[in-house]
């Protein structure tokens, strides 16, 4: 059975937007749920609010994957909350770019670096700047995989509908993101 560890943000989760406690939608609903199967264990470490890891914080994530055991492949998808806080794109690059360098020194697994389908205008999202950036995030995910030869994927082309704050992924989006990464498993 092929281990799949999945490190990201809230969508990752599964966070229910309706809800105001971080209440998260039942496994069959969230992405990492509906791909999980005879053939292939989801590890889902998707936290609410998760950043890029910062150097500071990669014991911790050593640690954290130790505890988890064997991985035949870890998938990442960060980038949204760096970017709603502020963060340019260029900046969070250069954090995803040492994240990468050390899930390849750090662990045999194969990596697949995931763009985050780009923010719609929401609850969350009431700049368009916002939104120009989470799509100049994804081309320089698509840069910085090619320069470091790991594999890509741009969910901004699987159809992944976001809820009414402009940034989670809806019932339909999880079933959708499940569909589009179905293909590259």
């Amino acid at each position: 059975m092929q281990r799949i560890i999945c490190l990201g943000d809230s969508n990752t989760y599964g966070y229910d937007p309706r809800s105001y406690l971080g209440s998260r939608y039942p496994a069959e609903i969230r992405w990492t749920g509906r791909l999980n199967n005879e053939e292939r264990e989801m590890v889902n470490l998707g936290q609410n609010g998760l950043c890029i890891y910062r150097e500071r914080q990669l014991p911790l994530l050593r640690a954290l994957l130790d505890s988890k055991g064997r991985a035949d492949r870890i998938l990442v998808m960060l980038g949204t909350n760096d970017l709603l806080q502020g963060a340019e794109p260029e900046c969070c690059i250069d954090r995803m770019e040492a994240l990468l360098r050390f899930l390849r020194e750090n662990s045999a697994a194969s990596l697949l670096l995931i763009a985050p389908p780009p923010m719609q205008p929401g609850d969350w999202v009431e700049d368009p700047e916002l939104i120009d950036h989470s799509k100049a995030f994804a081309m320089c995910c698509r840069q910085l995989a090619e320069r470091l030869n790991i594999p890509f994927a741009d969910a901004g082309g699987w159809g992944v509908e976001l809820c009414f704050d402009g940034v989670h992924f809806s019932p339909a989006g999880h079933a959708a993101f499940a569909a589009g990464l179905e293909k590259l498993l």
